[in-house]
């Protein structure tokens, strides 16, 4: 995928919104199981800032009271009061900081259980319209942003308001007049901050969307690294990544630069507060309308008036960047599984694993029909191997047999039954598939075959192994069943595998099972010989479906189908096919005679 055509795709995560409520409402509801963690936070930081503003006031008493009149009668008490508030402070920021962070990441898990459980009960459709990368990018990199919102934004914006509001009342209380000169320069502030807000908004949802196609590039190239190699495309792949990360690059530093013209216009305007208070205030001090103790707590307490407002500021752009991955988080959330169990599924005891298909119609895309009025029947412990050409629509019927996708037309049926009627767990724990492209977890190969199920003993897991002719070589490895195979089992050839997928399949003990028999030419005759083994051996009075490879496989099987172009062009046993001279008997010739 070209990098022009990744930008379009995104396109819609950086589509302008303003601040939803709704999306706030949705984040509320993972904040009420803590509520009373946020409310005990937001005391906390109540108690700060009342702390924040007693310590100029102390000083201001210090200095008019004590230092000015020269009376030291007291001055002790004054000095304990102010440690005990630099104590306080210390104490209370402590508890506030990490209830604060604690908060976030509890949030966070919840968060990110939530879209994993909710992204594993998808469709297959869904995950051919998603790419991995951006998935990736809901549950970390939009998770942590709602984090820092929690962690320094929502929850500290209490502490600025209080802040705010405090110094204000104390200021006017102390000099009417004074308060006035300082809060004159307050429209510079609220123009500057009004540009600001307009630039940084739609920034961060650029951004993110620039994070969402890196990861997504980066999955690709790192799963796909075999053929990149293959076909020299290092090289290639370097100027594409290098183009997203300099998209990336220039949309951060377009926000560095708000940030750094924004902090010291700010910066300056505190300064011009702090000047006009000196010009002003101390014209008053000389006057004696004003005293010194008071001047110099003005002074302090600029700074305490400036800095929370600079920080709201800052929020606001954490807060925009957390509301947009918040959006894209919901909007993934709410995306309903279109694939699912019926509110009442039928209850069967035994699967005994009669199929059929009746007048069967698919398509991936709508109208765009891969099988077309597909019809027959398989009874149970029999197998049916299904040939034709590429893009016949052969994996197809793997497909929607397991409910991987539903079919628009017609009816699959599985002894008698619906297949839509069956929960779907029910169905797939009785339906064994062994893939085309065997899939290994990171893990041991005890793990990898029973697949975490507690209930499938060791003593099950090696009976199968062995059954199955993977025992052997499994034993030979360094920790035997417990040797850790890597990402994707990349220590094991691609017939050991196989070995394994068929172990896995069988220690299920499925009533049905779908093989995607590949024929692979790049394993050698003896572990051939001992998959073709292991095939006869699962597939013994088990209803089986194959996509056939295999010449041993297609002669064996106890009735074949041939597809043309999605439809059912000829049925029957090998023999009966070959003595019929039409397409299966032309498949045969010139591909499947080449495996004699």
């Amino acid at each position: 995928m070209k990098t022009r055509e990744k930008k379009n795709f995104y396109e819609k995560d950086i589509e302008e919104k303003q601040l939803d409520r709704k999306v706030v409402m949705k984040l509320l509801r993972y904040v009420a199981p803590y509520k009373l963690i946020m409310a005990f936070t937001v005391l906390l930081l109540l108690i700060i800032a009342a702390l924040e503003i007693a310590g100029p006031y102390l000083i201001k008493i210090a200095i008019d009271k004590y230092l000015s009149t020269k009376q030291m009668d007291g001055f002790i008490y004054i000095i304990i009061l102010f440690a005990s508030v630099l104590a306080g402070l210390f104490i209370f920021r402590f508890f506030q900081q990490y209830l604060t962070e604690y908060l976030g990441q509890k949030i966070m898990y919840d968060l990110r259980m939530d879209i994993f459980r909710h992204i594993q009960k998808m469709e297959m459709s869904f995950f051919d319209k998603n790419p991995t990368g951006r998935l990736l990018t809901r549950v970390t990199t939009d998770v942590q942003a709602l984090n820092e919102m929690l962690s320094s934004g929502i929850i500290t914006f209490f502490g600025d308001i209080f802040m705010i509001a405090g110094v204000t009342i104390v200021m006017i209380s102390l000099n009417l007049k004074l308060s006035l000169v300082t809060f004159s320069v307050l429209l510079l502030l609220a123009a500057a901050t009004f540009v600001f807000r307009k630039k940084v908004r739609i920034s961060f949802k650029i951004i993110r969307a620039k994070i969402s196609n890196m990861n997504s590039f980066i999955h690709e190239a790192v799963t796909g690294i075999n053929t990149v190699k293959l076909f020299n495309r290092e090289g290639g792949n370097n100027a594409e990544f290098d183009n997203l990360n300099k998209d990336y690059l220039f949309q951060y530093l377009k926000t560095i630069f708000y940030y750094s013209v924004f902090f010291p216009v700010v910066a300056f305007i505190s300064t011009l507060a702090v000047a006009l208070i000196i010009w002003y205030g101390g014209g008053q001090v000389i006057k004696s309308l004003l005293t010194l103790g008071t001047l110099v707590a003005f002074i302090q307490y600029i700074e305490k008036f400036f800095h929370p407002l600079s920080d709201l500021a800052e929020k606001f752009g954490i807060i925009q960047e957390a509301v947009a991955a918040s959006e894209r988080i919901f909007s993934l959330l709410e995306e309903k599984p279109k694939i699912f169990s019926p509110s009442s599924p039928v209850k069967v005891k035994d699967v005994k694993g009669d199929i059929r298909f009746e007048n069967v119609w698919f398509a991936y895309e709508k109208d765009n029909y891969i099988l077309q009025d597909i019809s027959f029947t398989l009874e149970r412990g029999k197998s049916l191997a299904i040939v034709g050409a590429t893009g016949s629509g052969k994996t197809s019927i793997i497909n929607i047999l397991n409910r991987f996708y539903d079919i628009q037309k017609g009816g699959i049926f599985l002894d008698g039954i619906n297949i839509k009627e069956y929960d779907l767990e029910f169905l797939r724990r009785h339906i064994g598939i062994v893939m085309q492209d065997v899939f290994l977890f990171s893990g041991t190969i005890l793990e990898n075959i029973r697949l975490s199920n507690k209930d499938i003993s060791f003593e099950q897991v090696v009976e199968a192994a062995a059954y199955v002719n993977a025992d052997k070589f499994i034993r030979k490895l360094p920790d035997g069943y417990n040797t850790d195979i890597k990402e994707r089992g990349q220590i094991l050839s691609v017939g050991q595998r196989q070995l394994i997928a068929f172990a896995r399949a069988l220690v299920f003990n499925p009533e049905v099972l779908l093989v995607l028999d590949e024929a692979t030419s790049s394993i050698d005759s003896e572990i051939e010989a001992l998959i073709q083994d292991a095939l006869s051996k699962i597939m013994k009075n088990r209803t089986t479906i194959v996509i056939a490879h295999r010449l041993s496989t297609i002669r064996n099987a106890d009735n074949i189908i041939v597809l043309t172009h999605g439809r059912i062009v000829e049925s029957g046993p090998h023999k009966k096919l070959l003595e019929a001279k039409a397409v299966y008997y032309k498949l045969y010739k010139y591909q499947y005679q080449l495996q004699v």
